[in-house]
C-alpha cells in the first residue's frame, strides 16, 4: 500500500512537471495567446479522454440527477475562470511568479472558514496564511519583470480557485464524485469557450499566428491536452488514496520540482534556448508569408464567386 501511495505520488509530480512546463512553452516561447483556443482544446481532449475511459470501464462516471448538476454549475463557470485566467498569467508571468500567486487561494480559503464556517483554525494554519499573504504583497515591489496584467489576471485565477474549491467543499457528500464533477468542468468549458472564442476574437486572430502549420506547436499542444487529462487523474487518484495533509505535501513537492530550473528573472530566456525557437527576423517573415497566402485564398475565392 506505501509503495502503491509512492508511485501514484511521484506519477502526479511527473504529470504536474510536464504539464506546467509545456503549457508555458506554448504560452510564452511559441506565444500562442488564444486562451479561449488553447484552453478549449485542452477541455476537449480532457472530455474525450475521460468519456473513452467510462465507455471502457477504466472510470466510473455516474448517472447524476438534474438537481445535482445545476448545483454544481457555479462551480463550472468557476473553473472556466480558473483555467481561462491561469492562461493568461502564466503567458505573462514567470512559475515562480505564478506559483506564488496561486497560493494565495488558501488565504481565501482559511479566511471563509474562519469568518464565515466560525471553525476553529490552528494558529499554525493563521500564520502560514499570513506568510503566504505577505509573500505575494511583496512580489510587485521585488519583480524585476513586473507586469500588470499578468498580475491582474493571477489575481482574478486566485480568486476563482478560492471560490471553486469553497463550493467544492460545501456539495452534499456522495452528490457528485470528484471525476463527476471535473467530466461537467470538461462538458461546461469545451461549450463555453467555444462560444467565447468569436467575441474575443480569438478565433479570427489566430490566423496570423506564425507557427500554425509548424508540427512543434501541434506537437505541443497535443502533449498538453494529454497531460492535463493524466494530472487531473493522478490529482483524483492522489486524493482517494491519501489524508488532506499528504496531499497537501505531494503538490507542495511537485511545485518545489517545477520550480527547479525555472529562474525568475531569466526564466524566459533559458526557455527560448532551450527550445531553440525561430529568430525573430524569421519569424516576422513566416507571418507575412502567412497573411500573404490568407489574402491569395480570398482573392481566389472571390474571384471562382463572379465567375
Amino acid at each position: 500500500m506505501c509503495m502503491r501511495r509512492c508511485l501514484v505520488g511521484l506519477t502526479f509530480c511527473t504529470c504536474y512537471l510536464a504539464s506546467y512546463l509545456t503549457n508555458k512553452y506554448v504560452l510564452s516561447v511559441l506565444k500562442f495567446t488564444y486562451p479561449t483556443l488553447f484552453q478549449g482544446w485542452q477541455t476537449l481532449i480532457g472530455g474525450l479522454l475521460l468519456h473513452v475511459s467510462w465507455k471502457l470501464g477504466w472510470a466510473e462516471i455516474n448517472s447524476s440527477s438534474r438537481s445535482d448538476v445545476l448545483t454544481w454549475l457555479p462551480a463550472s463557470v468557476l473553473f472556466v475562470g480558473i483555467i481561462y485566467a491561469g492562461s493568461r498569467a502564466l503567458s505573462r508571468l514567470a512559475i515562480p511568479v505564478f506559483f506564488t500567486l496561486h497560493n494565495v487561494a488558501e488565504v481565501i480559503i482559511c479566511g471563509h472558514q474562519k469568518c464565515f464556517q466560525k471553525e476553529k483554525t490552528s494558529p499554525a494554519k493563521i500564520c502560514s496564511a499570513l506568510f503566504l499573504l505577505a509573500a505575494a504583497g511583496c512580489l510587485p515591489f521585488n519583480d524585476s519583470q513586473f507586469d500588470p496584467d499578468g498580475y491582474f489576471w493571477a489575481v482574478i485565477h486566485l480568486f476563482c480557485v478560492g471560490a471553486y474549491k469553497i463550493l467544492q467543499k460545501s456539495q452534499k457528500p456522495n452528490a457528485l464524485s470528484d471525476i463527476d464533477q471535473q467530466y461537467l468542468n470538461y462538458l461546461f468549458s469545451v461549450v463555453l469557450l467555444a462560444f467565447a472564442s468569436h467575441p474575443t476574437g480569438d478565433l479570427l486572430s489566430v490566423l496570423d499566428f506564425p507557427f500554425l502549420y509548424f508540427y512543434r506547436f501541434h506537437g505541443s499542444c497535443c502533449a498538453s491536452g494529454f497531460l492535463g487529462f493524466f494530472l487531473m487523474v493522478s490529482t483524483v487518484k492522489l486524493k482517494s488514496l491519501m489524508s488532506p495533509g499528504q496531499c497537501a505535501a505531494w503538490i507542495f513537492f511537485a511545485k518545489q520540482n517545477v520550480k527547479i530550473g525555472c529562474d525568475t528573472d531569466l526564466e524566459h530566456d533559458r526557455m527560448t534556448r532551450l527550445m531553440n525557437p525561430v529568430p525573430q527576423k524569421q519569424l516576422e517573415i513566416w507571418k507575412k508569408t502567412v497573411k500573404d497566402i490568407h489574402f491569395s485564398s480570398l482573392k481566389i475565392d472571390q474571384k471562382h464567386t463572379t465567375n
